[in-house]
């Protein structure tokens, strides 16, 4: 039997690490075949890791220790926390939890911390800070957008720019804009929506509106953009899979002095007619290499909202893989009858 031992260093971390009902400690034991039990002590609790295999109870172990960092810098420890600290020790990236470190890139309204939860989500903060211009391109729930909202603010309050915009394609997904109730601002506000939502997060309703009325924030439709250039400015553009090539380079090309670009998108959900071309996809291609402009892809692991979100966006690439392969399969046997009808003539 082989045992590792890692000694806590607070009163309550072991009882964040188990979780409720002892949730989370029994998805560890599960997913390394081990065992955890809480050991008490006159120097202090201690988790205990036993198992069979020494090489599966040293990656429960290096999860364990990451989790016990963890314990000192939240309230909670989710299931999902879990599940990413075994899936990166699993594939031999338990090294680089270190690296997330406990920097905060804000606070929210309400004093809560915002800060990088995957390696992922800090690589893409990291170029952020680094570079003028950032493509950031994955799947739903990465936290694209929010992070993006987050640094912008946080260069506001350190007045390293003047103004925060903030733009999306209006794009009409599923709705006419002619249909929806009220004025222009009434009919494109529901696209603007998840803009609102993270600047609210950050600043509080009365901040932000403030902010708003002294043009310090600006939210507009893409279109907006055209014909300006924006200084001293913190510009994100969002959903940027469904700006066309034009309209994404009329929006790079907006960029002025002292400012910073971010932009967003998932290139499996675009919402553009059948046939036009992503302006993301293609500003990928076309901007890949470039000083100072960074590209940045998420994956599956970064989904930091319901853990059935991460499940859903899995089975929809696996459903996309399944119809890529059947349709593969139905062109070649198309080429093969067509190339024994023509042997035959």
């Amino acid at each position: 039997m082989n045992r590792r031992i890692i000694r806590m260093n607070q009163s309550d971390a072991t009882a964040k690490i188990f979780g409720s009902f002892d949730s989370n400690a029994s998805m560890i034991e599960s997913y390394f075949s081990v065992s955890l039990r809480n050991r008490a002590g006159e120097g202090g609790d201690s988790i205990v890791i036993e198992g069979e295999n020494e090489e599966q109870v040293n990656a429960a172990a290096q999860c364990v220790a990451y989790l016990h960092e963890l314990s000192s810098k939240t309230d909670t420890i989710t299931d999902q926390a879990v599940k990413y600290a075994m899936d990166m020790v699993a594939s031999g990236e338990g090294e680089a939890l270190g690296k997330l470190g406990d920097a905060c890139i804000c606070l929210t309204s309400r004093g809560k911390p915002i800060k990088a939860k995957t390696l992922g989500q800090k690589q893409y903060v990291d170029a952020i800070r680094k570079n003028t211009i950032v493509l950031g391109v994955g799947p739903a729930g990465t936290g694209k957008t929010f992070l993006a909202v987050a640094m912008a603010v946080r260069a506001l309050k350190e007045k390293q720019v003047n103004r925060i915009i903030l733009t999306r394609p209006a794009i009409e997904a599923g709705e006419k804009l002619g249909f929806l109730p009220g004025d222009l601002q009434s009919k494109i506000d529901p696209y603007l929506r998840p803009l609102y939502d993270a600047l609210y997060e950050m600043l509080g309703v009365e901040s932000y509106q403030k902010l708003v009325e002294k043009n310090v924030i600006e939210i507009a439709p893409l279109a907006y953009m055209r014909g300006r250039t924006l200084d001293d400015s913190f510009i994100i553009l969002d959903e940027a899979q469904n700006a066309t090539p034009e309209q994404m380079k009329m929006f790079l090309t907006r960029l002025g002095f002292n400012s910073k670009a971010v932009v967003t998108g998932d290139l499996t959900q675009t919402d553009l007619p059948r046939g036009q071309k992503s302006g993301l996809a293609t500003a990928v291609k076309i901007l890949s290499g470039i000083d100072d402009i960074a590209i940045h892809t998420f994956d599956d692991r970064d989904v930091v909202r319901h853990r059935l979100v991460q499940k859903i966006i899995l089975a929809y690439e696996k459903h996309d893989r399944e119809l890529a392969r059947r349709a593969a399969e139905r062109q070649a046997a198309e080429k093969q009858k067509f190339r024994a009808e023509r042997k035959e003539k």
